[in-house]
């Protein structure tokens, strides 16, 4: 605490008796919910600040008269004048943009390019669900994790993953939050959808480096999740019907204008069709059941005003997958699933001064259920958490912006707990490992406008993991800078390290249910990352941003398993991992246009991304499966009318690195009936998949119901038909008179073909 104290007087104002302060909240005159990172600044001048998580502003000027301009992305923009004598605290709602007239859009786009051109945060990618509802989802559902895999930087694992790799890191590499808990796995169905009901959702902001020092603990990016608060002014519903799934939001005011909830669930209902198939052919001795699966999820908010200086916030989210197959011998029974939920409280001490406090717990667990005429089996894996942690922000002036506070986790990891028995009690075995740790992380960053064209944010975090009497320490420094050539060019860097002290242990190249967290140990040291990169933003005609970034990232203490490794029920687990060091970088393009009746953008990143362990591949330096040389894409929005929106979205990726066999050698035994075929390897992901490529259309069509809203979204997913692989196997080629073998040949399966939707929204 003496670092943050020596911060505090350091950056104290000097002649702060001759300024004031204007504070207040900005938010949408329709809900009344907060707007978040939305500009405030003095009408012809270069200052200026955005509003914070809560909507706040403060801005620390000398006493007089300033016409002071608020805009917010999708809203209109206003100008109000003010007189300043004294500290002065002002509550300011925006209208949004929606039939309003188009010159008022242009300007709050340009508000917002200008708004990436002055701060020295790069890397980073911001979605709201207004914009991921205009583009084309996979069975019309609108997944916020796809949308952002459209940025350049972010990949996807493949044909339907949900997954997110940012720049060459790997799936568990990424924080996700939502309201500030901890989402250990956002996918639903085996990762083709995100757990994310977009009518809950608010906004999302992606890190891909040069991350703000208040997060910490994985590697590669922050996903910050923020949920709606609800409807302050009136009751709304609103939903929407598709072909696997319906969702429904109920929200409104629980005290008008001063508290608000929000309640959204989501299900979908293949099953519903699955068993009826089933019943109608129970009685066909020749049919085999289709299996049971379904997935649902739910959100809760609830926000209250206790005064002008204090609110409170309880968030939650609980969400379950179901796969389950039943006949007269077999029952196989799988679901997993998250809960997570956050209680936060803000506090302004004065106009410069802020605290968020907030209590989140997050649990992510699987089980596994099967029963075989008198057995039965069942295994269990789960990590629970317990979370505190305090956030302050001060504003000494309008050249320092400082944030500092701390954080503590109770993690509870269930690795791998097998039960088995039988009816007679002639089998009765346990197995399973129980670990506990502590995390914990103090930090401070500090963003100084040095002048009117050089900014500099530049901040520490100290870090740490206490298990089994071992304690590991991390110091985490953070940098970025920017320097304006001019109103239109701007020239960005950034350096960060980050620590990783949990770790998901998968016996597969893809993010599954049953992977495994496992914490750092007297056996297993903590991962950490070296990144850093180099940003150049330029703005052409106030209509299109163009901007680059190089990026380098090093990697230490990268965890894999050997190979033949058995995760499940191992009660020495660390026998199995290896440990090595990674490297990624690259380059990456993306340029945006908001502007008019035709917006869109086009991203593109060359990249590369490695490993090296000295127990796998003989030492050699290898591709990681996610490695993607090229990736591009392109998406384009049309307002053909005011009832009209068409969207197309193409993709393009370099195949995945993948490892084959090259040759086989059968074995047979003395009497030759017997053989065993072992397939021999070449070097590690020394293979491709072929390349991925993939044409998305979509039409919103709105109606005009007597009351509310409502729309009709179409969508064809893969327009033409491509045969995008999804993996590799190989079939056992026969003599048809010997039944001996002759050989064997690569068959690609694909997951999806040319798929038609239509999903009805409402709100009313």
């Amino acid at each position: 605490m003496l670092f943050f104290l020596f911060l505090l007087l350091a950056f104290s104002p000097v002649g702060a008796q001759n300024r004031v302060a204007l504070s207040g909240v900005l938010r949408s005159a329709a809900s009344g919910e907060p707007l978040i990172g939305a500009s405030v600044s003095v009408a012809g001048t270069t200052t200026g600040v955005e509003t914070n998580v809560n909507g706040a502003f403060t801005l620390s000027l000398a006493p007089g008269t300033y016409q002071i301009q608020f805009s917010y992305l999708g809203f209109e923009t206003l100008t109000r004048e003010v007189v300043l004598r004294k500290n002065t605290r002002l509550n300011v709602q925006l209208e949004e943009t929606a039939n309003k007239l188009s010159e008022v859009v242009v300007e709050s786009q340009r508000n917002s390019f200008q708004e990436r051109l002055s701060t020295p945060q790069m890397s980073m990618e911001t979605l709201t669900t207004r914009e991921a509802k205009l583009l084309p989802a996979l069975f019309g559902e609108v997944d916020i994790i796809k949308t952002l895999q459209l940025k350049p930087g972010i990949q996807s694992g493949g044909e339907g993953s949900s997954g997110l790799f940012v720049r060459g890191g790997s799936n568990d590499q990424n924080l996700v939050l939502l309201d500030d808990a901890l989402v250990y796995n956002p996918s639903h169905l085996f990762g083709f959808f995100s757990v994310f009901n977009p009518d809950a959702v608010r906004g999302v902001e992606l890190y891909k480096g040069g991350f703000p020092a208040q997060f910490g603990g994985r590697l590669s990016s922050v996903l910050d999740v923020k949920m709606r608060e609800g409807n302050r002014n009136e009751n709304d519903v609103s939903g929407g019907i598709g072909l696997i799934a319906s969702r429904l939001t109920v929200e409104g005011p629980i005290q008008k204008g001063k508290s608000s909830y929000l309640v959204s669930g989501r299900r979908t209902y293949a099953d519903v069709f699955t068993r009826m198939i089933n019943k109608a052919k129970e009685s066909d001795p020749d049919w085999s059941p289709i299996p049971d699966y379904y997935f649902y999820d739910f959100n809760a908010k609830a926000s209250f005003d206790l005064g002008e200086k204090d609110r409170l916030f309880f968030s939650g989210y609980y969400g379950r997958d179901f796969f389950a197959f039943d006949d007269e011998n077999f029952n196989f029974n799988f679901n997993w699933g998250n809960k997570v939920a956050s209680a936060r409280w803000m506090h302004q001490f004065s106009p410069r001064f802020f605290v968020n406090t907030t209590f989140a717990a997050s649990n992510y667990e699987y089980e596994i259920k099967n029963e075989l005429d008198i057995y039965s089996f069942s295994l269990t894996s789960n990590i629970t958490d317990l979370n505190l942690k305090t956030d302050f922000e001060y504003i000494p002036s309008e050249r320092h912006h400082l944030r500092f506070g701390g954080s503590v986790t109770d993690h509870r990891f269930v690795v791998g707990r097998l039960e088995a028995n039988s009816q007679d009690g002639s089998v009765n075995v346990g197995a399973g490992n129980t670990y506990r740790g502590q995390e914990y992380g103090l930090y401070a960053q500090d963003d100084w406008t040095f002048s009117p064209v050089f900014t500099l944010s530049y901040g520490l975090r100290l870090s740490g993991f206490v298990n089994e009497g071992k304690h590991f320490l991390g110091l985490e420094p953070r940098a970025a800078a920017s320097y304006r050539f001019s109103e239109t060019l701007t020239l960005k860097a950034n350096y960060t390290r980050m620590f990783q002290y949990v770790h998901l242990i998968s016996n597969s190249g893809a993010s599954l249910p049953t992977d495994i967290w496992y914490p750092s140990s007297p056996g297993v040291r903590p991962q950490r990352s070296d990144q850093v990169a180099l940003g150049l933003t330029k703005l052409i005609k106030d209509k299109y941003l163009l901007s680059t970034e190089a990026y380098y990232k090093k990697m230490n203490r990268q965890l894999d398993l050997r190979d033949g490794a058995e995760i499940f029920a191992n009660p020495n687990l660390e026998q199995e991992f290896v440990f090595g060091t990674g490297e990624s970088y690259g380059q990456e393009f993306y340029v945006e246009k908001k502007e008019g009746k035709t917006t869109g953008w086009i991203g593109y990143t060359l990249s590369w991304s490695n490993r090296t362990f000295p127990d796998i591949n003989n030492g050699k330096t290898f591709p990681t499966r996610f490695d993607r040389r090229h990736d591009l894409s392109v998406v384009a929005i049309q307002e053909v009318s005011k009832r009209i929106n068409a969207t197309a979205t193409f993709v393009y990726g370099t195949g995945n690195a993948y490892s084959l066999p090259v040759q086989r050698f059968i074995f047979q035994d003395v009497e030759g009936e017997d053989y065993t075929v072992i397939p021999v390897y070449p070097e590690r992901n020394s293979f491709r998949l072929a390349a991925y490529h993939r044409l998305d259309l979509s039409l919103v069509y709105k109606l005009r119901p007597r009351r509310g809203s409502s729309d009709l979204t179409f969508s064809v997913y893969n327009a033409y038909n491509r045969r995008n692989p999804y993996f590799v196997f190989f079939e056992t080629v026969r003599d048809e008179a010997t039944d001996q073998i002759t050989g064997f040949v690569a068959k690609q399966v694909s997951l999806f073909p040319v798929i038609p939707s239509v999903t009805y929204n409402f709100k009313f």
